[in-house]
């Protein structure tokens, strides 16, 4: 017996008959040879962490544009506590752990540079709209090898499309990283507004902080401990009326004082200049496009679509720098 076969087997041994068992995965869109060491969300982890686009999630925007610190987050220091959570969570829930992962790591990956701000303003430029989850999805299935994509099983591809507040994952593993996206958020960008001088703890209105914990460690643990209890044993990932509710107004109070407040928020029109200069560059002359970009429309993609690809896979100084290359004056070298 291979040690995969051990390992899937192990499965159905430890974990919650309501948990995905890697053995009993719908499959993925192009069959291939199992691994004969990992399980297939173990294999979809690791193709995971190891493509081009997770590398670049370590200069992409989680809040701040071009933080002058060190401890602010990124993207990528986002996706880890998102996959540190979930995890927690899923173990104590006796789910599969290694899918959690697998989605959570993935969760982010078509996110653009410098945030929600690119994003809005790709959303504007693109025809048919621009989302992060469903670019996430184009990328582990169309872009990344390639244009071969990663191969991933059903349920890491549907837990890393439906992700946002809006979506409806069809695992529990899946509506873990749905849930824990939002917990890790809420933590981290209190925490690095409070660094930044944006809030101060104590503006953080009383009855939340009664609620959920007097400081953004003690929030933490509680919406942690309430999602694990409230869905011990249960064929649901959810909280207690209650917390959840309070975790809601904690996020409205983010938006409002956070992620709209024209500190954080000051160098966002400058990202609206940006994206719209190069989307027009481009779009005027798709010759100018990377090869594999104007491979893409050779082969049929449509302009404004392959450009869109371009642009959200740039990281915040790689975009920056291709703006300064073709607008910016250079002096010449004269030796």
């Amino acid at each position: 017996m291979e040690i995969r076969q051990i390992m899937e087997e192990k499965e159905f041994a430890e974990l919650s008959m309501y948990a995905s068992f890697a053995k009993n995965s719908k499959g993925r869109q192009r069959d291939e040879e199992p691994c004969d060491v990992r399980t297939a969300f173990q294999r979809d982890r690791d193709r995971i962490l190891h493509c081009k686009a997770f590398r670049r999630l370590k200069d992409k925007t989680q809040v701040f544009l071009s933080p002058q610190g060190d401890h602010y987050r990124t993207r990528l220091t986002h996706t880890l506590e998102v996959s540190q959570i979930a995890r927690t969570c899923a173990k104590a829930l006796q789910l599969n752990v290694d899918l959690v992962e697998a989605i959570a790591l993935g969760h982010d990956l078509g996110h653009t540079p410098f945030g929600h701000a690119g994003e809005r303003v790709l959303n504007e430029l693109t025809p048919g709209g621009f989302a992060h989850n469903r670019q996430s999805l184009r990328v582990v299935d169309c872009l990344e090898k390639d244009g071969k994509g990663l191969n991933l099983t059903f349920e890491v591809r549907d837990g890393i499309l439906n992700h946002k507040t809006s979506g409806h994952p069809s695992t529990l593993e899946g509506k873990i990283v749905r849930i824990c996206d939002k917990i890790a958020y809420i933590h981290h960008d209190m925490d690095d507004a409070q660094r930044a001088g944006i809030i101060r703890e104590e503006d953080v209105p009383r009855e939340f902080r009664e609620k959920l914990g007097m400081s953004t460690k003690e929030r933490l643990n509680t919406m942690i401990h309430d999602l694990i209890a409230s869905s011990y044993g249960k064929n649901d990932i959810c909280m207690s009326d209650d917390i959840r509710a309070t975790m809601q107004d904690l996020r409205q109070m983010m938006f409002r004082d956070v992620y709209t407040n024209p500190i954080a928020k000051s160098e966002e029109t400058k990202v609206r200049l940006l994206f719209g200069v190069l989307f027009d560059y481009y779009r005027k002359d798709p010759t100018r496009l990377p090869e594999k970009y104007r491979n893409a429309i050779e082969e049929g993609e449509q302009v404004e679509v392959v450009i869109c690809d371009y642009i959200s896979g740039m990281t915040d100084q790689y975009c920056i720098r291709t703006f300064e290359k073709i607008y910016i004056p250079r002096a010449w070298d004269v030796f």
